[in-house]
């Protein structure tokens, strides 16, 4: 059995399954945006209500946890760069102890899970590049996809283009069809520090072209209804196909779910 925290579309469990796992998934809510969703049991929980104990049988744990705060502190901007030194100034450590709650909450479960279960079981997170200074280094990364826990000491050769490749297809109006992919500066924010031009490669990009609503330099989304040519935004930040694009973006890629669960995968004793 493999345990796949804030799974949203379930990109770990697609190469869990692929691989002969049983997946077991918990969220907060349901992503489903035409695309089928969560492709195996859904459990909709807060992950921090959850108690490690319960996963004792678990062959190995994933997650992914929200990854906007980390996303932001690491952009170019005036109040990411304030709201990152207030953090850094708390002496009390509150404030980093609340940053790192989701990520934290992955280790204490594994850590009650393992003690259940008298044996060590394995956890790897993926998160973005953002989230290192706050963290710890990262054992490897798959393009923007970084790896946290236990990761296996040999890991494949990534291509960007393999990773390009790996993004699950999402209509956002009906007709429009778009690969999500987390650019290399770790968010999934208009203005990215991976490119030349200062514009991230995608599919945020797409939406923006869409004549959706776009982020301003400090982040918060606004209406722009000149600069664009259209009237009125389509959609607000809460709306469906904001959330599918998100989602599209921090989908895990196939290549790397199904590598990770093709070196966790139990073996028969000889």
């Amino acid at each position: 059995m493999a345990v796949d925290l804030f799974c949203g579309l379930g990109g770990w469990t697609e190469g869990m399954l692929a691989e002969g796992f049983e997946c077991i998934g918990f969220d907060i809510e349901r992503h489903d945006y035409g695309s089928g969703g969560y492709p195996a049991q859904l459990v909709l929980q807060d992950v921090l209500t959850l108690h490690g104990s319960q996963f004792k049988d678990a062959a190995l744990i994933v997650a992914s946890p929200p990854c906007q705060e980390y996303s932001y502190m690491a952009m170019p901007w005036k109040l990411a760069k304030a709201k990152a030194a207030a953090i850094r100034a708390d002496t009390t450590g509150e404030s980093l102890v609340a940053l790192n709650r989701l990520f934290n909450a992955c280790s204490r479960i594994q850590a009650e899970a393992s003690l259940a279960a008298g044996r060590h079981i394995p956890l790897v997170i993926e998160n973005v590049r953002g989230a290192q200074p706050w963290v710890g280094r990262a054992r490897w990364n798959f393009g923007s996809f970084y790896l946290f826990g236990d990761v296996p000491a040999l890991m494949p050769m990534v291509k960007q283009r393999e990773v390009m490749k790996a993004g699950v297809t999402h209509r956002s109006d009906g007709s429009t069809n778009f690969h999500g992919h987390k650019n290399n500066g770790g968010s999934w924010f208009a203005i990215a520090h991976n490119t030349t031009s200062g514009h991230s490669q995608n599919a945020r990009d797409q939406l923006i072209a869409e004549g959706r609503k776009h982020k301003d330099q400090d982040g918060y989304e606004r209406n722009h209804p000149s600069k664009f040519g259209w009237k009125k935004p389509r959609t607000s930040s809460k709306s469906n196909a904001r959330k599918a694009a998100s989602a599209v973006i921090a989908k895990i890629p196939l290549p790397l779910s199904r590598y990770i669960a093709s070196v966790f995968k139990p073996r028969e004793a000889a």
